[in-house]
């Protein structure tokens, strides 16, 4: 999982607003279709000319036969124990937005990377296997790295790995599937590449939610989350209570982790798309690690 540095670019500013709006404005028209739509509130910020920044909340209405949930990433097992720890804290409560949202008819697609052999020759599999390729104006990559003209270095520096424990764990990639406390049905897709793209574009998925590890790498790189989406024309929302960063807090800028969590968070409110929390669907608060007191949710302002 490359490291994401890099820098500036007033570009991402106004991408941010604009994803906001377009967010907004997929809605319904029609008044008595309001109870089938998918409800929300998106945070985005922006910087207004006269300094600060702007954080904006616009309430989001979508329609869940055009939308998808992504969930990147979510291993049985990290080389970082702590990151470990972490996705089995969160799954849990991943797993039941998963089943609400698909109950409302929001297209589930489990993006587990490099661990598609586990999966071969399931139903999940297949289905995304079976999507037509789709020719696109940007070429899907494997990985999108930062781009300078698009967006600054991160507010985190990454650049060791990010494992938070000490000593710091051995590298290495020990995953093996996604883990098992999230479930995977019948009509749900397994891949780890630009099929879910073209999965997407074959049922007219035009929403995307993106949820899973780790918001400074995999959740902006990967061929299905935010920046690969976002450039091909995808509304994107990141849930923002359901991920978690590399970042060790004996590194710059010297945060606890979860609040560098929250600095990557607000970096992608800014440069690339909004983010809502999992309390928008279900009941009870947004998600937080017992070990922080709070979460990514942030300053859920």
């Amino acid at each position: 999982m490359p490291s994401q540095r890099g820098a500036t670019g007033l570009a991402g500013r106004i991408v941010c607003v604009g994803i906001a709006a377009a967010a907004v404005s997929t809605g319904w028209a029609a008044a008595d279709e309001e109870e089938s739509a998918l409800s929300f509130t998106a945070r985005s910020r922006s910087a207004p000319e006269d300094g600060g920044v702007r954080v904006d909340h616009e309430p989001v209405r979508w329609d869940p036969s055009k939308t998808a949930a992504v969930v990147c990433d979510m291993w049985d097992a990290h080389w970082c124990e702590g990151a470990t720890r972490r996705v089995a804290e969160m799954a849990p409560r991943m797993n039941d937005l998963l089943h609400e949202l698909r109950r409302q008819g929001v297209l589930i697609i489990h993006a587990p990377s490099d661990t598609m052999d586990y999966y071969d020759g399931t139903p999940q599999r297949q289905l995304a296997q079976a999507a037509p390729v789709v020719d696109t104006e940007v070429p899907l990559q494997g990985w999108m790295s930062l781009d300078p003209e698009r967006e600054p270095a991160l507010p985190i520096d990454d650049s060791d790995g990010g494992c938070d424990c000490e000593p710091q764990c051995e590298q290495g990639g020990p995953w093996t599937r996604q883990i098992a406390e999230i479930d995977i049905e019948e009509g749900d897709a397994v891949t780890d590449s630009a099929e879910a793209y073209y999965l997407m574009r074959e049922r007219g998925v035009e929403n995307v939610l993106v949820m899973g590890v780790h918001v400074n790498m995999c959740v902006l790189g990967r061929p299905f989350s935010i920046r690969q989406m976002v450039t091909q024309g995808q509304n994107t929302v990141l849930v923002r209570d359901l991920t978690d960063s590399m970042y060790n807090s004996r590194m710059p800028p010297y945060v606890s982790h979860v609040e560098g969590t929250e600095l990557v968070v607000e970096h992608i409110e800014k440069y690339w798309a909004p983010s809502t929390v999992s309390a928008d669907f279900l009941d009870g608060p947004p998600f937080q690690f017992a070990e922080d007191g709070s979460s990514a949710a942030g300053g859920a302002l």
